[in-house]
């Protein structure tokens, strides 16, 4: 691919230099952190842009823990992609003025991968907008946004407003994928026998409006617990409520002790973002939830694609019609449809059947959600 490149001329009105060359230079703009975040899909993203012969960089100094080439120089930089969650993304001043001033409006994009680009929704107990907590009402975000760039951008197929452009930004990486030769009744736990891996079941991601699903998919597994086995989740704040959650009156960060001891449940505190396909991978099933909220705009996450590299047979616990829209056709085998225990019980008789659907689907993402693909999207994305 080459790219056409115009800029504008400081010594006069309406006047451009262009130039073209085949590689991009983006800087992306976000907070990461090992535990939570883009912080494994942004780590993609500058891998597989050095591998088509790009230089991708996150703002910011240097960091010690996480593996990404990191610059301040602004200037050297084609685009600036913001990807935004919350507002600690925007970095503070003075750096959020040397983006501003180093990169014009048209050559800086949003990623708003919360829907905070909306009106007010609310869902349940979730929400796009946390005044509660950061204090930014809803047209704050709009405004905001609108003020940094003319191009937003949200990871669904389904965006609410006319002047988003739907573009997924999390992908699969079918180098990632764990033991992908490994025979389907190995990776099973072996036609129903719980004892070949530690967990029957592993959710990996932090208390966060998730917990009324958790809670429901704890009741319906709760009459096959001795055959499912051991069950852990793995995050922040899924051994009690938190005191900052009560402090505010934030409803959806909940916890039932008595059903997590009921259910004899594990709670671990969050693992780093490059280790965890391989603890999927110690269940025999990965389930995988996601916010009321993104559910409700179809938004998805890394976790959406990274479940499905793990050594363990997912069930995605997500709208069937998202699923079929993402996953592909074979991927509504792999959503309980309502009844959780007895899909459970047919994976645990029927390990092959899913392993075989699992496959499928890690081919149909390979060829239709892979980074290199989701790479080229922001490419034609920025040169548009």
């Amino acid at each position: 691919m080459r790219l056409l490149f115009v800029t504008k001329v400081d010594s006069g009105d309406r006047v451009y230099r262009s130039h073209w060359r085949s590689a991009m230079r983006l800087l992306l703009v976000s907070k990461l952190h090992s535990w939570g975040g883009a912080v494994s899909t942004i780590t993609r993203y500058t891998e597989v842009g050095r591998t088509l012969g790009h230089e991708v960089a996150v703002f910011g100094e240097q960091l010690a823990d996480i593996p990404v080439p990191c610059s301040l120089d602004v200037e050297d930089f084609d685009y600036a992609v913001f990807v935004i969650y919350g507002a600690s993304d925007f970095p503070d001043l003075p750096y959020l003025a040397r983006l501003l001033d180093g990169l014009p409006k048209d050559r800086r994009v949003i990623i708003d991968c919360c829907g905070r680009y909306n009106d007010t929704i609310r869902v349940e107990h979730d929400f796009n907008h946390l005044e509660r907590l950061d204090g930014h009402q809803g047209w704050e975000w709009i405004e905001g946004f609108e003020a940094v760039s003319d191009r937003i951008l949200q990871p669904t197929l389904t965006p609410r407003r006319d002047d988003v452009i739907p573009f997924l930004f999390h992908g699969f990486d079918p180098g990632a994928v764990s033991r992908p030769a490994a025979l389907p009744i190995s990776a099973s736990g072996g036609r129903g026998d719980a004892t070949s891996k530690p967990y029957g079941a592993i959710y990996v991601g932090n208390n966060w409006q998730r917990w009324s699903q958790i809670a429901a998919f704890l009741e319906a597994v709760e009459p096959i617990k001795d055959k499912l086995g051991p069950i852990c989740l793995s995050g922040w704040d899924w051994d009690k409520r938190p005191d900052w959650a009560v402090e505010h009156g934030v409803r959806g960060v909940d916890v039932d002790p008595e059903l997590l001891r009921r259910l004899d449940v594990e709670t671990k505190y969050a693992i780093p973002f490059h280790e965890v396909i391989d603890f999927l991978g110690q269940a025999r099933f990965g389930p995988v939830f996601q916010r009321p909220l993104f559910n409700h705009l179809g938004l998805v996450t890394n976790r959406t694609f990274e479940t499905l590299c793990a050594d363990t047979i997912p069930l995605l616990m997500l709208p069937g019609e998202m699923v079929e829209a993402i996953h592909g056709p074979d991927a509504r085998s792999l959503v309980p449809d309502g009844d959780v225990a007895g899909r459970l019980e047919d994976m645990i008789a029927r390990p092959e059947a899913y392993w075989d659907a699992v496959a499928n689907v890690r081919a149909h993402l390979a060829e239709h959600r892979s980074y290199g693909r989701r790479f080229e999207e922001l490419l034609g994305v920025l040169g548009s």
